[in-house]
């Protein structure tokens, strides 16, 4: 069965150099769920803008979250929507109950911690400045996620060398097998 991918990029997009912005130029299929405003997410909003986001796909996507595209897609999962989704590959997500989070979190926290209800794999790294390796442990436990713990990596952007980060992608791809759903 072939599924759409859904980028969710964090805060301030990403930017043209990282991982997922270069996987999506790799692959014009691949959407990316837009928002109104990048560097002052709001909850809501940002909730919003990814279900009409996911409404436009032709099928159940795949979402390909970073730091807080992860936390936009568990507030999405507990959101009600009716709408599906066949997995979420969420890598590095952002701690915004941290005091370290570097924008006011605008409704992102508390952060859900009840299971998802589509199959998930959290993606943590030893050394990541946003989240530390115990509490995107904790995360994925509370969310019935896979968990691939990938080292020292940082927070898995391109400040920490991930640009187009082919490791990432394979393991995206063998996720994807996992779930029955070729990107």
């Amino acid at each position: 069965m072939q599924s759409e991918v859904l980028i969710l990029a964090g805060l301030w997009n990403s930017g043209p150099d990282h991982w997922q912005s270069q996987w999506q130029r790799r692959h014009p299929s691949w959407a990316r769920a837009e928002h109104r405003d990048w560097n002052c997410p709001a909850r809501d909003e940002w909730v919003a803008e990814l279900d009409a986001a996911i409404g436009a796909c032709k099928g159940a996507p795949v979402l390909v979250a970073h730091s807080l595209g992860c936390m936009l897609a568990v507030h999405w999962a507990a959101s009600g929507s009716p709408l599906k989704v066949a997995g979420a590959f969420l890598v590095a997500p952002a701690d915004v109950e941290s005091p370290a989070y570097p924008v006011p979190a605008n409704g992102f926290a508390p952060v859900p911690l009840a299971p998802l209800p589509f199959p998930s794999v959290v993606l943590a790294s030893a050394d990541d400045p946003h989240v530390s390796e115990q509490r995107a442990v904790g995360f994925a436990r509370a969310w019935g996620s896979g968990l691939l713990r990938i080292g020292a990596a940082g927070h898995v952007n391109t400040e920490s060398g991930h640009g187009p980060w082919p490791e990432g992608e394979t393991m995206l791809q063998a996720f994807c097998r996992q779930i029955g759903h070729a990107p």
